[in-house]
C-alpha cells in the first residue's frame, strides 16, 4: 500500500505556492516577513512567526520534491536535492561539501542525527566570542521544545552492523560510546535518508514546519534564487529573486521582487554570507563570510568476514565522543567518530582508485565498513579556517585554508578509526587516501598512516556541516549579528541559521540550528508585535 503524500494533499487543499520556473512574467510578492531558505533555520522560524499571526513568505532556491518523488535512487536524488548537484567543493576543489538545496533544505537529505550543542561549545562562545543568553541552561528549554516537535529520541532499534563496528570496537578498547538521537516517527529503517524519505518518517521541515506555515496562510516560493537585498540606509527595502529553470541550473529571465517588513536569512553557512556579499550589505569591519567552519571529515575503510551491508538500516545510530574533549576545549584538534551509510555511487567515489582497482574494492561493499571523523574546527587559533567569497558570476564559494594543526588532527583521527575497526574484528583497514591500500595488522596500520603524505588531493576530505560566516556576538567589530541574530548594521534584517555559530560545534548541527532558530524567532515575533 503506497504511503500518502501529505504535502501533495495540502497542495490540493489550496496551500499557496509559487513555482519560479513557471513564471511567464515578473512577479511582486508581499509579506510581513520574508525568509530566505527553507531548511532547519528557515522552516523553524516560519512556523513560529506564522503561528504568531504574521504573513510569512518562504523562499527556496531549489525545487519542491515530496515523498512520492523519492525513489531511493542516487542519480536522481543527488542531481535534484543537493547544492550544485552534489558537486559543491571548496575553492581549491580538495573538499567535497554536501548541502541540501530543495524545499526543506539539508533537513530533507541529512542522516537524522540530532544532538544538542555541547555545553563546552556554548561556554566557549560566551567566554571567547561575546555571545550572550546562550548558556547550556538558557538553551535547554529550546532544545527540548524542538526535540518534542520533531520526534527526537535515541534510536531504539539495535544498530545495523555498520554502526555496530563503533560499539564493538569501543567496548573492546574501553572507550565510551552512545546511541544517537534521531528525528524520526515510524521509521522503516530503510537506510536511504540521504535521498529524501519516501515514507515521511524523517521529521524534516518538508513534513513538519513548512506544512504548518502553509496551513496558517503562509506562502512558499521555490525555484527562485535570492539574488540581492535592496538596501537604503540602515534598512532592507526589498529582495530581488531570480526565477530558475526547472533543473535549478540557470536563471530563466524572470525576476520576483519581494517586499516585507522584516527579512530573515536562513540559507546556511555559504549561501547566507554569499547573499550579503552580493548585496554589498554594510560590513564596516569586514566580518561577513569570515570564520566559516566545516567539521572537516576524513575516513577509514575496513573489511570484515561477516556481512555488513552498510547501505541498509538507520544510517547513523552509534557514536563516540571519546576523543572529542580529550585535550580541553581549545587544545589539540579533537573529533567525534560516526559512520556514513554506503550507497554504491557515493561509496565508489569514497573508496577511490579507478577501473579494476575500484571494481575490486566495490565488490567487497557488502563486507565493508567506513568510519568518519568530524574534526571540531574553530576553537584554536591555528585551526583551519574558511572564508566565503564570490566567484565572477556572483555565486558563493568557500576558501578553506588547511593548517599543520588541522593535518595533525586528521592523522590522529586515522589512527583512532583504524584502532577501533581492528578491535571490532576487521580483517583489514585502509585510511581513505590516494596512496593507501588495505593492511591487516595494527602495526601495519600505524606504519602506513605515519608514512602517508597528508596533503590536499591525496587525502579524501569532505564535510556535510557548514557553520559560521555570519558569527553572532555583541561586539560589532567581531560579529555580523548580535546574540539574537539581529544584523548589527541593518535594522530589519535577521539571520537564523548555522552561519551564526562563532565556531563549529563538535556535533551534527541540525538540532543546534532548530533550538537556536526557535529562540531567535520567538524573540523576533515579540519585537514585531
Amino acid at each position: 500500500m503506497p504511503v500518502p503524500d501529505s504535502f501533495k494533499e495540502g497542495l490540493a487543499r489550496g496551500w499557496k505556492t509559487h513555482d519560479g520556473s513557471r513564471l511567464d512574467k515578473n512577479l511582486t510578492l508581499e509579506a510581513d516577513v520574508a525568509i530566505v531558505g527553507s531548511g532547519a533555520g528557515g522552516g523553524t522560524t516560519a512556523e513560529i512567526l506564522s503561528a504568531a499571526g504574521f504573513k510569512v513568505l518562504l523562499i527556496e532556491e531549489g525545487p519542491l520534491k515530496t515523498s512520492s518523488d523519492f525513489k531511493m535512487l542516487e542519480d536522481k536524488a543527488y542531481a535534484t536535492l543537493y547544492q550544485e548537484g552534489i558537486g559543491r567543493m571548496s575553492k581549491d576543489g580538495a573538499i567535497t561539501i554536501m548541502q541540501g538545496r530543495a524545499v526543506g533544505g539539508s533537513t530533507l537529505i541529512n542522516w537524522t542525527s540530532s544532538f544538542r550543542t555541547p555545553d563546552p561549545t556554548l561556554e566557549h562562545w560566551a567566554k571567547e566570542h561575546g555571545v550572550k543568553g546562550h548558556s547550556p541552561a538558557e538553551m535547554a528549554p529550546w532544545f527540548e521544545r524542538m526535540e518534542q516537535r520533531l520526534g527526537v529520541a535515541p534510536w531504539a532499534i539495535p544498530p545495523n552492523p555498520n554502526n555496530d563496528v563503533i560499539r564493538n570496537g569501543c567496548e573492546a578498547l574501553g572507550y565510551h560510546w552512545k546511541v544517537i538521537p534521531r528525528n524520526v516517527r515510524g521509521c522503516w529503517n530503510l537506510g536511504y535518508c540521504g535521498m529524501g524519505c519516501p515514507t515521511n518518517a524523517k521529521q524534516s521541515m518538508l513534513v513538519t514546519t513548512i506544512p504548518a506555515t502553509l496551513e496558517k496562510g503562509g506562502e512558499l516560493l521555490f525555484l527562485a534564487r535570492a539574488d540581492k537585498l535592496l538596501i537604503e540606509g540602515d534598512k532592507v527595502v526589498g529582495l530581488q529573486c531570480l526565477g530558475m529553470d526547472e533543473r535549478c541550473v540557470a536563471p530563466n529571465g524572470h525576476t520576483i521582487t519581494v517586499k516585507a517588513r522584516h527579512y530573515v536569512l536562513s540559507g546556511g553557512g555559504i549561501n547566507t554570507p554569499g547573499l550579503l556579499l552580493r548585496s554589498d550589505a554594510p560590513d564596516p569591519y569586514q566580518r561577513t563570510g569570515k570564520r566559516t567552519y566545516l567539521h572537516l571529515v576524513n575516513f577509514s575503510a575496513a573489511q570484515f568476514e561477516q556481512v555488513i551491508n552498510p547501505f541498509h538500516g538507520a544510517p547513523q545510530s552509534v557514536y563516540t565522543d571519546h576523543f572529542q574533549w580529550d585535550d580541553g576545549t581549545a587544545g589539540r584538534l579533537s573529533y567525534k567518530l560516526e559512520v556514513p551509510p554506503l550507497q554504491p555511487a557515493l561509496t565508489a567515489t569514497l573508496l577511490g582508485r579507478f577501473g579494476i582497482d575500484n571494481a575490486l574494492r566495490m565488490e567487497q561493499l557488502p563486507h565493508t565498513n567506513v568510519m568518519l571523523a568530524l574534526l571540531r574546527d574553530g576553537f584554536h587559533p591555528d585551526s583551519a579556517e574558511g572564508r566565503v567569497e564570490l566567484r565572477g558570476d556572483g555565486s558563493p564559494v568557500l576558501d578553506y585554508q588547511m593548517t599543520d594543526y588541522t593535518w595533525d588532527g586528521v592523522k590522529r583521527a586515522f589512527h583512532s578509526m583504524a584502532e577501533i575497526q581492528l578491535a571490532a574484528g576487521a580483517k583489514a583497514v585502509m585510511p581513505l587516501h590516494a596512496d593507501a591500500d588495505y593492511v591487516k595488522t595494527a602495526a601495519e596500520a600505524k606504519a602506513l598512516i605515519d608514512g602517508l603524505d597528508l596533503s590536499l588531493y591525496r587525502t579524501r576530505l569532505g564535510s556535510a556541516h557548514v557553520m559560521g560566516g555570519c558569527a553572532m556576538g555583541e561586539d560589532p567589530q567581531q560579529a555580523v549579528t548580535d546574540s539574537l541574530g539581529r544584523h548589527h548594521q541593518l535594522s530589519n534584517l535577521s539571520i537564523h541559521d548555522g552561519s551564526l555559530f562563532p565556531t563549529s560545534i563538535g556535533a551534527n548541527p541540525q538540532l543546534s540550528v532548530y533550538g537556536l532558530a526557535a529562540k531567535l524567532a520567538t524573540a523576533l515575533a515579540e519585537r514585531l508585535a
